[in-house]
């Protein structure tokens, strides 16, 4: 019984450590900044063990889906948003707060289209996984002294346009925990939390860089095959004419 309570319990600490987030970015402290974002990431990092576990120690249900969504809305959705609110969108007027409303609100509707969605697994997600948005936005807030403001709030924009999407993400969460490789969990969790702890600036700026390639990559792949289907057209109308 205790074993099956364990996913949720990840899922548990992934929502205080969004709420952590957004005290820590109420500080209006550039250190503080840094241990919001750590706590995203750390979130993260639970948020992607919760759901491997259930399933290692088959203890899937309707009640721990429901509770990881409630979960993310706030670690990924409200924490992420508020954190930009306070280092850029604060001096935007009724645009930052339209912003800072927003995002949580795409996430929101991303996370209701993928619980009632009924195609099981398909190896993919459509839209950009709130996980991945909120991760982007929250590391993405650290660089406000190396972009304009105006660069920031548009790629906010645009990961909350991501979220709501038709565009097609490679889908990692269904990769397993074997049960020989339970004790690796922790590990995992350790290693994540001793490295945030060492280099508090550095860590979620670094963890930026991979984010970000992901949340290009489904933009990419849906360019390309676009342009695919339109030399496809082409060539069956030249065809055609000829």
């Amino acid at each position: 019984m205790i074993a099956k309570a364990i996913p949720n319990m990840f899922t548990i600490g992934n929502l205080f450590l969004g709420v952590v987030a957004m005290l820590f970015a109420f500080q209006g402290d550039p250190q503080y900044m840094n241990y919001a974002a750590i706590m995203v990431i750390v979130g993260m990092v639970l948020d992607g063990l919760d759901g491997r576990l259930a399933r290692m120690l088959n203890a899937q249900s309707e009640f721990g889906k429901e509770l990881d969504s409630l979960s993310d809305i706030v670690t990924f959705g409200v924490a992420p948003a508020l954190i930009m609110y306070v280092v850029i969108l604060q001096d935007m007027g009724w645009i930052g707060i339209v912003l800072t409303g927003l995002f949580p609100a795409c996430g929101a509707l991303r996370l209701a289209r993928f619980n009632s969605a009924t195609g099981g697994n398909t190896g993919y997600f459509v839209g950009l996984p709130i996980t991945a948005a909120g991760g982007v936005l929250a590391t993405m807030a650290l660089y406000h002294n190396a972009f304009p403001p105006i660069y920031l709030a548009l790629s906010m924009f645009g990961l909350a346009y991501l979220m709501i999407s038709n565009i097609k993400y490679p889908n990692f969460k269904k990769v397993g925990i074997p049960r020989s490789a339970f004790w690796v969990t922790p590990i995992i969790v350790g290693a994540v939390a001793v490295t945030a702890w060492r280099f508090p600036q550095q860590f979620p700026m670094v963890i930026f860089v991979p984010l970000v390639l992901y949340a290009l990559y489904g933009v990419k792949k849906s360019i390309d095959r676009m342009v695919r289907k339109r030399r496809h057209q082409e060539s069956e109308e030249e065809m055609f004419h000829s």
